[in-house]
């Protein structure tokens, strides 16, 4: 049998793994298997550009279908996996299919975290936002103007506030915390986002309790808190976080914890199956601590990482996952750059002028800088993550 391996999920870390493992020499096969009708594509731009209309459909696939044809890679969609057989290195799927694979990488990512006990959340009109499908069902049901509740105030929730206003939709956000962003970042970045979002005629509540979604003929038509008050709603789009999908681990018995357990290889407790990307638990020897990580960063990264340690019959010890993890946010005219983890800081210094929109958020833990928040300063954010591994390395 031709040596072949079987990538697990068709998003950003399978693409770049495919890639990667080319580059590196692999000449076996490669088979790609995704849950959805589309080629590996950009999620980052569904609740910016591509919700706003600035971007369309055929933009989305990072690769053509030419590519993966030209590399010769088998990519199978509207596929699920359902069981590893490890001991035969095979992958079943829904359709009863057995595929065999000498190497096995999960890359199986995220799904949208669900609302629980909360009546009429499978009402027409009430969209959960996750896939290029999810955008297309909501702006195929958007007639402006709208009246759009958002529920969950992260950055998904924002960036479609700030694009949907961009469709003269009247935006509401509710948020459980007591602000925006508050799991995320520091409450000068959480005031300068509400200040933002306010001047562009969203509105915000804080606090909030969701007690059941009204509806008239089967369609949302508002929202009911906790106190009773109503929020009018057209659409109703929920942003609360994510759940990693690990289930297929689980079941064919490999470690996991808040997500995937790899080493610095990104290889599983069996060698011969590895795992990337959103749904991955691994070690951060900068920050020195087990994270997971939902970064297009972190999915190139440990894909490249992946491939080497696949392909390579040499020491492996010379391929360690050890990345700065960045990220970024699009909303308006505002560009915001994050560098690194600001997780328990202890203080932090502002640089630069908030009402200009030119600033940054430099955050320190025990006097060593450890992340930066730039807002439109793109020169201070590449500066920062050179700045922070030199922090973090003590040098």
């Amino acid at each position: 049998m031709k040596e072949k391996i079987v990538v697990v999920g068709a998003g950003q870390a399978a693409a770049q793994l495919a890639l990667s493992l080319r580059q590196e020499g692999w000449q076996g096969g490669i088979m790609i298997i995704g849950e959805e009708a589309l080629l590996p594509y950009h999620r980052p731009p569904l609740s910016k550009s591509y919700l706003s209309g600035e971007m369309e459909a055929h933009e989305l696939p990072i690769r053509p279908l030419e590519f993966y044809q030209k590399q010769d890679i088998d990519v199978k969609l509207n596929t699920s996996v359902v069981s590893i057989q490890r001991a035969d290195k095979i992958v079943r799927t829904q359709q009863g299919e057995s595929i065999p694979y000498t190497k096995l990488c999960l890359s199986t990512g995220t799904r949208a975290r669900k609302l629980k006990g909360v009546e009429g959340e499978g009402l027409e009109g009430v969209y959960y936002l996750r896939t290029a499908q999810d955008l297309d069902n909501i702006k195929n049901n958007l007639q402006a103007p709208n009246k759009v509740v958002i529920i969950g105030g992260g950055y998904i929730g924002l960036e479609t506030a700030a694009s949907l206003t961009k469709k003269s939709c009247e935006v509401t956000i509710l948020e459980a915390g007591d602000r925006v962003l508050q799991r995320v970042t520091s409450p000068v970045m959480s005031d300068f986002f509400s200040d933002l979002h306010r001047q562009n005629g969203v509105t915000i509540h804080t606090q909030i309790t969701i007690e059941r979604f009204l509806s008239e003929e089967s369609k949302v038509r508002a929202v009911q808190l906790s106190d009773d008050r109503l929020i009018e709603a057209d659409c109703v789009i929920i942003g609360v976080g994510v759940e990693v999908n690990d289930q297929l681990a689980k079941d064919a018995q490999l470690e996991t914890n808040n997500g995937i357990v790899v080493n610095q290889y990104c290889q599983t407790k069996d060698p011969e199956i590895f795992s990337i990307g959103d749904c991955t638990w691994h070690y951060n020897p900068l920050y020195q601590c087990w994270l997971r990580l939902e970064s297009v960063q972190n999915a190139n990264d440990q894909a490249k990482i992946a491939a080497k340690a696949m392909v390579s019959k040499e020491d492996l010890s010379m391929y360690n996952y050890n990345s700065l993890p960045w990220f970024w946010s699009d909303q308006y005219n505002v560009k915001l750059q994050i560098a690194g983890l600001s997780n328990d800081y202890d203080d932090l210094k502002v640089e630069g002028d908030i009402s200009t929109q030119d600033f940054n958020v430099s955050y320190y833990r025990q006097g060593k800088l450890i992340a930066v928040d730039a807002i439109n300063q793109p020169r201070r954010f590449m500066q920062a993550k050179k700045a922070i591994i030199e922090s973090l390395n003590g040098s």
